[in-house]
């Protein structure tokens, strides 16, 4: 089943809303193998976005008028590429999964990576991540490397 939910450009008035969201997401993925060195690498979306901070690019999906999820996007200046549009985070709450929600999300992402003279989009899935993995690859978002660790 797909709705349309209605996706607008991230506000001052939805970071209260954004930053609790963003925990919830990071709790999940703190449970996911990969999950703590991705943690790492990205802020907590209230360290990132403070309060006199001008919001970060990125859009919410909303359904009656309910933040039900969000995409964040870097636009990264790459000498040997060109300008790259980085998925920071994609996220949509468990409820509203399978309805369209972050497919909607990287759609406007593409189309505004395009618009910005982008020419690739980009972003991570964890190990084990199907979910992500999954709405990557309908967007046509495919892996072109596998990083791998060892802690020492």
């Amino acid at each position: 089943m797909t709705v349309d939910p209605v996706l607008r450009e991230i506000g001052q008035q939805d970071r209260g809303e954004l930053v609790a969201i963003d925990e919830a997401a990071r709790e999940g993925v703190a449970a996911q193998r990969g999950g703590s060195a991705w943690l790492a690498g990205h802020p907590a979306l209230a360290r990132r976005w403070s309060p006199d901070a001008d919001a970060p690019l990125g859009w919410v999906a909303l359904i009656d008028d309910v933040i039900v999820g969000f995409l964040l996007l870097d636009i990264v200046s790459l000498a040997e590429r060109g300008s790259v549009a980085m998925v920071d985070r994609v996220f949509v709450v468990a409820e509203a999964r399978e309805l369209g929600c972050g497919d909607a999300l990287l759609a406007v992402a593409e189309g505004a990576a395009r618009t910005r003279g982008c020419v690739a989009l980009e972003g991570i899935a964890l190990p084990g991540d199907r979910e992500t993995k999954n709405l990557y690859e309908r967007a046509g978002v495919v892996a072109r490397s596998i990083t791998v660790s060892k802690n020492l």
